[in-house]
């Protein structure tokens, strides 16, 4: 039984409490001030937008936001909060009661939204051998707080949800979602039960994980942990553990604390928020079109199938990109051939760069892209060829459509020409003409490929494969 808790830092110009710059990387401890430093005196002023955004990303999903909500006082002493309590929210959060769907393969899984909440963000250690420093820069940072119910059953449901999390997000533009720079966090309780009981098992709290591929090894590791002790009848003990990337295991961090651990209590200098129906009717009006809308929208109006839908919408920059750059404007009414090319060639070519496929520089814009497709579409140019193609044009920075011309690699037809090379190739492959016409299929793939390779991959091979029949026939 898997919860997660993801914390979302927004994307405001300044911080939850006070006017300081949220810019990341700038000069340790150059973005404070009395406020978000906890000094005497100081008074909290709540962000208007972060409270928007906030919102925004509660209606997304499907929350109920409360009509009535408040701060509280959130008691710990850690070395980077220096007020020694956090602002967050407790009793009266922000919203509840929402879901988010997740897919796995056929299959539609719904999993609940305890809660989503505001809170401020700590500071941040900077551990060396011999002491710690820290920068309290993100101190004050807006943090959005979304616990889902334990209603995920494995690793790979909980990368699913975060990965769906991650992509609505996006389209709402309120965080950059950057787990490297810490936007983007995930803490994950676990725990295990035999099949068929209902009372939930002793859970653990999992911590430190930068990626998604990090929480699903952690996860992995600490259900393996859990089984080994649940079944030589050893007890799982309620802690907060810290996810070891290196050695790939979980480590003890602390006793798992309660909320009385916390000593909760309302915000004093902080009132109470009141949210009538025209405030949250106001912010949804700006929700927009989310991944799974446009994902509808595209099979629909594009006639895409259900899965090259799901990848192009799954990052916006990238949907946006397939869609007003290269979809609308490829002449064909069938939009299948530029999206085989969306989600494939230009695809491997953005994860060999560590890019999405709206960051590939293609020389002469996507419009090139076009071009070399068409030339495919009208049999101008082999497959094999175009990929070829694209790959220099990216590599040198020149547009396909000149490289196509200074090395004329427009795809041979002609079955005159054609006819003379099938022939050399016939009459220096007996071996192969004698296994095709014994009934071995391959052998007449192996001949297409030596014509290929003495037009140095310019034949087309459909006519090569219809000439060769002929002739072997």
């Amino acid at each position: 039984m898997i919860g997660l808790e993801v914390h979302l830092q927004l994307k405001t110009r300044t911080k939850i409490f006070c006017g300081c710059s949220t810019e990341f990387g700038n000069q340790p401890n150059s973005q404070t001030c009395p406020v978000c430093l906890g000094l005497p005196g100081s008074l909290p002023v709540l962000n208007s937008t972060v409270l928007d955004y906030a919102i925004k990303v509660a209606l997304s999903l499907d929350c109920k936001i409360q009509e009535y909500t408040k701060f509280d006082r959130k008691n710990y002493f850690y070395p980077d909060l220096p007020k020694d309590y956090q602002i967050s929210q407790y009793d009266l959060p922000l919203a509840k009661n929402g879901f988010l769907d997740i897919e796995l393969g056929s299959i539609t899984q719904q999993i609940r939204i305890r809660r989503v909440h505001l809170e401020e963000d700590a500071g941040k250690l900077i551990h060396r051998p011999d002491f710690s420093l820290v920068d309290f820069n993100r101190t004050g940072i807006p943090l959005l707080e979304i616990v889902s119910e334990p209603d995920l059953n494995s690793p790979l449901e909980a990368v699913e949800y975060l990965t769906h999390l991650k992509s609505i997000i996006e389209y709402l533009d309120v965080s950059d979602c950057d787990m490297e720079k810490g936007s983007l966090r995930c803490d994950a309780n676990i725990s295990l039960r035999k099949k068929g009981e209902k009372e939930l098992g002793t859970k653990t709290e999992l911590k430190n994980m930068n990626s998604f591929k990090a929480v699903k090894d952690a996860l992995s590791f600490e259900i393996e942990r859990q089984t080994g002790l649940l079944r030589k009848k050893e007890e799982v003990i309620q802690e907060t553990r810290l996810w070891d990337a290196k050695g790939l295991k979980t480590i003890s961090m602390r006793a798992k604390e309660g909320a009385q651990d916390y000593r909760y209590f309302p915000e004093p200098d902080l009132p109470p928020f009141v949210i009538d129906d025209k405030k949250v009717q106001e912010i949804k009006n700006t929700v927009g079109e989310l991944p799974k809308e446009k994902m509808l929208r595209f099979i629909k109006e594009y006639g895409l199938s259900a899965y090259d839908a799901k990848i192009l919408v799954s990052s916006k920059k990238d949907a946006d990109f397939a869609e007003n750059e290269c979809i609308l404007l490829y002449p064909d009414k069938d939009k299948k051939p530029i999206v085989n090319w969306l989600i494939g060639p230009l695809a491997s070519i953005a994860s060999d760069s560590n890019c999405s496929i709206s960051e590939v520089k293609i020389p002469g814009g996507a419009e090139e892209l076009i071009k070399l497709v068409n030339l495919v579409e009208i049999g101008s140019l082999s497959n094999l060829m175009a990929k070829s193609v694209l790959s220099e044009s990216i590599s040198n920075g020149k547009p396909a459509s000149a490289i196509i011309q200074e090395k004329n690699l427009f795809q041979v037809s002609d079955t005159g020409s054609l006819d003379n090379i099938a022939e050399v190739v016939i009459k220096d492959n007996p071996k192969s003409v004698n296994d095709y016409k014994a009934g071995k299929n391959n052998a007449l793939m192996f001949l297409i490929g030596q014509v290929m390779k003495i037009s140095l991959g310019r034949a087309n091979p459909q006519v090569v494969q219809e000439i060769l029949k002929r002739r072997l026939k």
